[in-house]
């Protein structure tokens, strides 16, 4: 991420250094609330209390809106978010309908990189109809194209660029999100939508998703907007005139559809890499999301999975209403944390993963969330439960008996059993041993996934089980194949040290970085008391008089995550190219699923405070505020002004201080801010009518994301720069980093 100028360096100086020279104590506990303290919260800060810890921040209006309702009744119909209505989110949702899709229909819209090369050597069937059959075809022949340039370049060299469809950059959390990128319904029409992935046919409805698989694929092209010698640029405008790009762009949508199935995928690649940059918009424009998704699969169905996992999942987090069931999954998706990167196959399990096992269980019985994540494709491939087989099952006496040469040594894997119990429910001091390691890695030998190239789901084999009792934590098992790890799992879900350690961390997450005993051990009490009732113990924790304590006020410091969350959601801004957030918290460190641990990312402010951090946030502030981080701002709309000159910069200033702080910034923090402004009205102004400064991040990275992305068109610049920049102080400010 660029740093920003040495002016705005020096005002970041100014406002993360106290006098004394410390730096800003951002991560500096305060006294941890206690049953002792008797003050409490006035009325609109406990409101604000509630909205930064339940919610991914406050929205314009919002303080009113939960003033007007009553903050018990908010809290209450949060609690049981099915009562709230979403509809709005789920319009925007609908723009990407392979997240609709269970996990066999999304393997079978989408080919995973293993099923293309099992087609491509004739060991599974190419599907008949048209669309499907076309997508197989052009990934064979991408493939093909990719094994031909390595035989060239040696054994063991990744080949450059086999054409348009090539995967991203491996590692980018965004580049998988750019293929995803669709205009969400609902919102003011913005300029031109980023190209999106699709999927399905012109007449049917099958969507898809997508997301960079690990080395699924080559490094993308070069950017074909480069300046090129003028006889070659007069060899492509001959060829671009030959593929008749216009005669296609203009055709209506089903045509356009069915003349692009109908391409030969020599044909289609040449077409796809000839594009005029407004002809790649127009390719899409009228397209349905079924049929947006179906040429993104034609280029790479892996950036539809991967791409639409990370962008529904940060505009569920932005646009929810109901924001609690929201902040809850997120909390789940690190608690029983899961890798993107894992494996080829791990984008289309987490896309089950995410809307399938823990948004429905987020605010339910634990249980069955814990059920329902062990029995997970996702669980299961991740920790590597599918590799582990009983060393006295029938599996493995059979291929004991196998002849010479063509044995394998098969036994137990303990990666599930061992995270299970450390990490998922007792903790790392809850009380077991390795013994129980091994004999909870024994109950759940057989625990797999059926045919997991083709999107099976979770499927107990008892030829690989482990037969024979096993003894667990003090008790006996009894011999009872898949019932054995069911009775294993209540077991652990109704320890008192399961109860007392995931309470801890949902006190951790919610309260302080260092949660009160006396808080943790009432929530651990009424877990045991409702049988594990996720809802009632957060009810509990927001009974407490922790919870509403000066000393929890404020005292939480945002993760990378929740402060670009909270600052999209504090501005109102409608997200335009939503895979630009995505690579927004890539940048800052904590990429969507991009934890290779099974314990997840921290929630205390020390893995998140250094002066690196700060820096790159306020650059991140800087550049949302001045619609260079893929979201459309108003700021004249929203502060009430008509035009840059409708207010004075203090009245903008403390207008804006309302909206985004919703208390009163200090005086360093405003005087900060101010002094900026006066500095920069002489700045220079570059081409597009915005001063130097504002000019600094665009987290859309063309290259990145493949030729088809360069359509991507950038916003306009607000037209009130004053606000604009004022806004990017504020967002990157001290006060805005607490919640």
């Amino acid at each position: 991420m660029p740093i920003v100028s040495r002016c705005l360096a020096v005002l970041l100086s100014v406002l993360l250094v106290l006098p004394s020279g410390d730096v800003w104590a951002l991560g500096r506990h305060k006294k941890t609330p206690s049953a002792a303290d008797t003050s409490t919260l006035a009325q609109q800060q406990r409101v604000l209390q509630a909205l930064n810890r339940l919610t991914f921040g406050p929205r314009p209006g919002d303080v009113a809106a939960v003033e007007s309702m009553g903050l018990s009744k908010w809290i209450d119909e949060q609690l049981y978010p099915e009562t709230i209505d979403d509809s709005a989110l789920e319009a925007r949702l609908a723009a990407y309908p392979a997240m609709q899709l269970g996990l066999r229909d999304l393997v079978e819209y989408f080919p995973t990189q293993e099923m293309i090369r099992q087609a491509e050597q004739g060991r599974l069937a190419i599907p008949a109809d048209p669309v499907e059959h076309a997508i197989y075809i052009d990934q064979i022949a991408d493939l093909r194209a990719r094994q031909e340039k390595n035989r060239e370049q040696g054994a063991g060299l990744r080949a450059p660029g086999a054409g348009a469809r090539n995967q991203v950059a491996a590692g980018s959390n965004a580049a998988s999100a750019a293929g995803a990128e669709m205009q969400g319904n609902g919102v003011p029409p913005p300029p031109p939508p980023d190209v999106a992935p699709m999927q399905g046919n012109a007449a049917s409805s099958q969507p898809a998703g997508a997301m960079a698989a690990p080395d699924a694929g080559p490094p993308p092209p070069p950017d074909m907007d480069a300046a090129h010698a003028p006889n070659l640029q007069q060899a492509e405008e001959k060829l671009y005139a030959d593929l008749g790009a216009t005669s296609v762009t203009t055709l209506p949508p089903e045509q356009r559809i069915r003349k692009l199935v109908a391409m030969q995928p020599q044909e289609f690649r040449d077409f796809l890499q000839h594009l005029s940059r407004p002809d790649r918009v127009a390719l899409f424009r009228d397209l349905t999301p079924e049929q947006r998704e179906t040429v993104f699969a034609m280029i790479n169905p892996q950036l539809v999975v991967g791409g639409e996992l990370l962008v529904t999942r940060l505009l569920r987090d932005i646009y929810s209403e109901r924001q609690l069931q929201a902040v809850m999954a997120d909390f789940w998706l690190n608690h029983f944390n899961v890798y993107l990167r894992k494996g080829a196959f791990a984008p289309w399990y987490l896309a089950q993963y995410q809307n399938q096992v823990i948004l429905p269980h987020a605010l339910g019985k634990f249980e069955d969330l814990l059920v329902a994540t062990a029995q997970s494709p996702a669980m299961l491939f991740y920790l590597d439960q599918t590799e582990s087989v009983g060393p006295n099952s029938m599996a493995a006496r059979r291929a004991a008996m196998a002849p010479y040469g063509h044995a394998r040594m098969l036994g137990i894997n303990e990666n599930y059993g061992r995270e299970l119990m450390e990490l998922h429910t007792l903790g790392v001091n809850g009380g077991y041993t390795q013994q129980d390691v091994i004999e909870v890695a024994k109950v759940f030998t057989g625990w797999t996934i059926e045919r997991p190239a083709q999107g099976g789901g979770f499927f107990f084999n008892p030829n690989r089980h482990e037969p024979g009792s096993k003894k667990v934590l003090g008790h006996t098992i009894r011999e009872g194949g898949e019932r054995e790890g069911l009775e294993v799992l209540h077991l652990l879900a109704m320890s008192p040290a399961t109860a007392h350690h995931v309470s801890y961390e949902i006190a951790q997450r919610f309260v302080s970085d260092n949660p009160p005993p006396e808080l943790v051990n009432a929530m651990a009490a009424t877990w045991m008391k409702t049988g594990g009732d996720i809802r009632e113990v957060l009810r509990t924790m927001l009974e407490s008089p922790q919870f509403w304590s000066p000393e929890a006020y404020r005292a939480k410091v945002k993760t990378p995550e929740e402060y670009v969350i909270s600052a999209v959601r504090a501005t109102g801004g409608d997200v335009v190219h939503p895979a630009a957030l995505v690579e927004a918290i890539a940048q800052l460190g904590m990429p969507l699923y991009g934890c290779q641990t099974p314990n997840g990312y921290a929630w205390t402010s020390e893995a998140w405070l250094n002066s690196g951090d700060l820096l790159d946030r306020m650059n991140f502030s800087l550049a949302l505020a001045d619609n260079n981080a893929g979201t459309l701002m108003r700021w004249d709309a929203l502060l009430g002004i008509s035009g840059p000159d409708g207010a004075n910069p203090q009245s903008k200033e403390q207008g804006l201080e309302t909206l985004l702080l919703d208390e009163p910034a200090s005086e360093q923090t405003r005087n900060a801010a101010l002094g900026q402004l006066d500095q920069q009205q002489n700045a220079p102004v570059g081409d597009q009518g915005r001063p130097q400064f504002a000019r600094r991040v665009n987290f859309i990275r063309p290259r990145e994301f493949g030729p088809l992305l360069l359509a991507v068109p950038p916003l306009p610049p607000p037209a009130d720069q004053q606000s604009a920049l004022l806004a990017g102080l504020l967002l990157g400010s001290p006060e805005f980093q607490r919640r």
